[in-house]
């Protein structure tokens, strides 16, 4: 019986270690992509568990329309699909500020009603590829909806797709 327990323990041991995660401990880089101006992004990967972690984003932009960052933080969930490909998925939200340009209207009045703080409630889902070297390599979308003062982004929904580069260490 001892034989018997052993040999299921050690298949089951090896079948895990055989499909499980290679989530670097860190992970620093860019996401590029286009979120109303957000177009550049710095990223953050930190490692919770054998198939989680965290990522968060700072993003800027200084535009002639408005001048704005944004801080997103996301929980993710990573799944290997086949080698050095995963796909993740997760939740999370985030806040910015943003100082729009005054505009004129009709009446020859300028307004500025959009700028100050706004929060969001965002998803994530996006695939990856790890190289044999500390260097990963992903495309994915957050879609962000808008919760406080968002009516300067594009009517409280932004879809943001994005490219992600980033070194492990």
């Amino acid at each position: 019986m001892k034989k018997i327990t052993a040999f299921i323990f050690f298949v089951f041991g090896t079948l895990t270690f055989g499909f499980s995660q290679n989530i670097a401990d860190n992970a620093l880089g860019l996401r590029l992509g286009d979120s109303d101006g957000f177009g550049a992004e710095i990223s953050y990967q930190k490692h919770v568990s054998n198939n989680n972690r965290l990522q968060f984003d700072l993003g800027w932009r200084d535009s002639r329309e408005y001048d704005a960052f944004k801080l997103a933080g996301v929980y993710q969930w990573v799944e290997n699909i086949d080698g050095g490909f995963n796909w993740y998925y997760g939740f999370g939200g985030g806040l910015g500020s943003a100082d729009f340009e005054p505009r004129e209207d009709g009446d020859g009045m300028f307004r500025d009603e959009n700028d100050g703080l706004f929060v969001f409630a965002a998803g994530n889902v996006g695939i990856e590829y790890n190289f044999d070297i500390p260097l990963v390599i992903s495309i994915g979308t957050r879609p962000e909806l808008g919760i406080i003062n968002y009516d300067g982004f594009d009517n409280n929904f932004l879809f943001d797709l994005a490219l992600g580069i980033r070194y492990q260490f």
